[in-house]
């Protein structure tokens, strides 16, 4: 019983600390990541790195929310292509260019690519929010899936991507539910994330509820071990039903 209450109490610990440190950052240090949380009506600038079903979708959502996309891949005809397609505040350019040009960095690559990633824009993510989707699945990604399932999907990211001001999110339900929850009416799906920056959650937020879920703050990093297919939060969940699973998760 000890434990467990040891558990929730720094969860909530985290939860009241993580919105105190929102609202109380010095934002003229962290002009990116500060602009981004504040909940101004100016658009930011978002780039994404992995344009496919989860990046593009996401992309497509957040440039309707007025937001300027840079869309990259490894195949930048295909980027070029989509911002074509959409029009509007879209780009396209290489990996490199999407992370300088971001003021928020989306990672949506298969966890086999993360740690080249990692290394390729080290440099770029160092001190930006960064939103990593990307899930570790062993027979997909083979060594480094396992890996980051026996270390926690979250403390694996932020080992893989240093520097970086991370969020897990976007993890626990499909792309091809995004669309429809922007247009939902009534009580929105609730949308786990875990992180252990305030500012970076406070970002993460915003996007999120810009795109029609309600965002459900899980824990810390370490808590984004269950943020992938197969655990108790994946699907659609009620914001007080995932409350009240990652109640339970330790």
């Amino acid at each position: 019983m000890k434990t467990n209450d040891g558990v929730k109490t720094s969860r909530r610990e985290f939860m009241r600390a993580a919105g105190t440190a929102a609202a109380g950052l010095a934002l003229s240090a962290l002009p990116h990541a500060a602009r981004a949380a504040s909940g101004a009506e100016a658009g930011l600038k978002i780039g994404i790195v992995g344009s496919g079903r989860m990046g593009g979708t996401l992309g497509e959502l957040w440039l309707k929310a007025g937001h300027e996309i840079m869309f990259s891949s490894l195949d930048l005809e295909h980027d070029k292509a989509l911002a074509a397609r959409l029009g509007g505040k879209a780009r396209a350019g290489t990996s490199r260019e999407a992370a300088a040009f971001g003021e928020v960095v989306l990672i949506a690559v298969p966890y086999a690519a993360l740690p080249q990633v990692g290394r390729d824009l080290a440099d770029l993510i160092k001190g930006k929010v960064v939103l990593d989707t990307s899930n570790p699945i062993p027979g997909r990604d083979g060594d480094v899936a396992v890996w980051a399932r026996e270390k926690g999907a979250g403390l694996a990211s932020a080992e893989l991507l240093p520097g970086a001001r991370l969020v897990r999110t976007f993890n626990a339900v499909g792309y091809a539910r995004l669309p429809a929850a922007a247009q939902r009416q009534g009580e929105r799906t609730g949308m786990p994330m875990a992180g252990d920056d305030a500012l970076a959650i406070a970002v993460a937020s915003r996007l999120v509820r810009e795109i029609g879920f309600e965002p459900v703050v899980i824990g810390p990093l370490a808590m984004g071990k269950y943020l992938i297919p197969g655990t108790p939060l994946a699907g659609e969940h009620a914001p007080e039903k995932l409350r009240q699973i990652a109640a339970t998760l330790k």
